[in-house]
């Protein structure tokens, strides 16, 4: 009897994930690792990219990385171009690569601000488009960005993010409005409240928001890296090919209390 395959099976495929030596893009990385994918991570610390790519080399998974500082656009441009060469081509981008910063709105700073967006939704524009004309010619290809409960509240704090995390689901749309035509499936993904080095100041139960926020999480619990494994695997699988433009809530089920 031969053997059906499944919409799931990923094996094979070629994929860049930015911001994947730490914190969530380190988990979508290694999920897609474990799935079989040869995987390219992009980012800024040299150093933190070896310790990840010789982890994953040990377990025999098909890593590699490329150093970049992706407010740079012509560092990102040839970055991009190198993980390409790499690979040997190109079926999957995850764009997860982020910068925070935090400061009183009335106070912020133009330059923190322009930072943030730079990082969170121009690099992002621009690897999309990068992909895009990769995807398109092939007829297929699985773009996964990175969004936020701050695409949907406004936060405190922190006006770079949340406009840069508005920014990524709005460009998620449009992106996925002109592409889902040509095979190229565009989503997002919006983790609620994660134990990341990014909420370090946040977490702790002696901080009355650390405990606000659990309170309000029906799992009862922040999120890990570990928990988009699944469902970043989801996206980049054929079982997700009707499923374009979506802004995917994992956040425990914080958005429905």
């Amino acid at each position: 009897m031969t053997a059906i395959a499944s919409p799931f099976d990923i094996d094979g495929s070629r994929a860049i994930v930015t911001g994947g030596d730490r914190g969530l893009g380190y988990g979508q990385a290694e999920g897609l690792l474990e799935a079989g994918v040869h995987v390219v991570i992009m980012a800024r610390t040299e150093e933190k990219i070896d310790a990840a790519v010789a982890g994953w080399r040990a377990r025999g998974l098909a890593a590699d990385g490329v150093t970049v500082d992706l407010a740079d656009p012509v560092q990102r441009a040839e970055a991009f171009e190198r993980a390409v060469e790499i690979l040997g081509g190109l079926d999957i981008l995850v764009n997860t690569a982020g910068a925070q910063r935090r400061h009183p709105s009335e106070d912020f700073p133009l330059e923190d601000y322009e930072f943030v967006m730079n990082v969170n939704a121009t690099a992002p524009f621009e690897l999309c488009k990068m992909a895009a004309r990769i995807f398109i010619p092939q007829g297929h290809g699985k773009i996964v960005n990175m969004a936020s409960m701050l695409s949907f509240f406004g936060g405190f704090t922190v006006p770079a993010y949340s406009a840069s995390k508005g920014a990524i689901a709005q460009l998620t749309k449009a992106f996925a409005n002109e592409w889902a035509s040509k095979g190229i499936n565009v989503n997002a993904l919006a983790p609620g409240y994660m134990a990341t080095e990014m909420n370090k100041n946040l977490m702790g139960e002696d901080n009355p928001r650390y405990v606000e926020i659990t309170a309000r999480i029906p799992a009862h619990r922040w999120g890990t890296a570990d928990d988009l494994k699944g469902v970043t695997v989801f996206l980049c699988s054929h079982a997700a090919d009707y499923l374009s433009g979506a802004v995917i809530p994992v956040d425990g089920g914080y958005l429905e209390r």
